[in-house]
């Protein structure tokens, strides 16, 4: 073996070394840029209005962070519309997993005249943007009496297309049919092998979909605005959003109650996130 042979390994090997560290240091600039915007935000909550416009801003944290919260609860009701928030979340997350996954369920293990059909119906109005169904969804909810009941904005989303066909996919590539025969065979009931078995398995899709509507109930605004007008229904981005509408606002004031609100986001998504990963790419092995 020559010399210029021998050496033609190491070579390949130094070149795919410094292909690595380029991409590691790609990702980590990624990162660093992603994660800027939330650095700065919990910079910005702990200075004054003027500290944040002057040049260069702050970049480390100061000591106005107990001013800037007793700014923030004398001009809105911080904590009652915090509270809205997370029951607004919580009712809307709970009931989706449950009404979602029982409908992705029946999708995918029964076979029922119009399956099909009504499936691609259901698929068809995720064409349909959120916005050009809020006149009508004003007038539904007018109608039935639920302006500024916070009711009117987790019931009708209970069974959203989106979950159902997240559920549908997962249950139909993950779990076998014959698993819910072998269990009506043992003598479950329909809705006890829904309960007992599937939704066991169903981990990941759940967890998926969980986080998914927790951050899109959480960070609503559109449907709060128009349906809660009342200042004690208002969630906290209609109160933090009220503050911007006032003289001279207090920036670090802002910034203070935007760092609170996203910390159950924060939460959530670090108790979720390794199952989020797996929901996503559930059946993309299967062959």
């Amino acid at each position: 073996m020559t010399v210029a042979t021998a050496s033609a390994p190491r070579r390949a090997r130094r070149e795919g070394s410094r292909a690595s560290w380029f991409w590691y240091l790609l990702l980590l600039l990624g990162g660093v840029l992603t994660l800027a915007p939330f650095y700065f935000m919990f910079v910005f909550a702990t200075h004054t209005r003027t500290d944040i416009f002057s040049l260069p801003p702050p970049t480390f944290f100061g000591d106005n962070f107990r001013d800037n919260y007793e700014i923030l609860i004398g001009r809105t009701p911080f904590w009652r519309s915090y509270w809205n928030s997370i029951y607004l979340t919580v009712m809307g997350t709970v009931t989706t997993l449950f009404f979602c996954s029982l409908a992705g369920y029946a999708f995918a293990m029964y076979n029922f005249k119009g399956r099909e059909f009504f499936f691609n119906t259901l698929l068809a109005t995720l064409l349909i943007p959120n916005i050009i169904n809020l006149v009508p969804f004003y007038l539904i909810i007018n109608m039935l009496g639920w302006i500024n009941q916070p009711r009117a904005l987790w019931v009708p989303g209970m069974a959203s297309a989106f979950g159902i066909f997240l559920m549908r996919q997962y249950i139909g590539s993950a779990i076998p049919k014959e698993l819910v025969e072998a269990a009506r065979i043992d003598g479950a009931t329909e809705f006890g092998i829904f309960t007992r078995v599937i939704l066991p398995l169903c981990g990941p899709a759940l967890s998926t979909l969980g986080l998914v509507t927790f951050i899109g109930q959480w960070n609503s605004f559109t449907g709060p605005l128009v349906i809660l007008p009342g200042i004690e229904q208002r969630t906290v981005q209609i109160a933090l959003r009220s503050m911007q509408t006032m003289a001279n606002t207090e920036w670090g004031a802002l910034m203070a109650g935007v760092a609170l609100a996203v910390v159950p986001l924060l939460v959530v998504f670090a108790i979720a996130s390794k199952q989020l990963i797996e929901g996503l790419t559930a059946g993309s092995l299967k062959g």
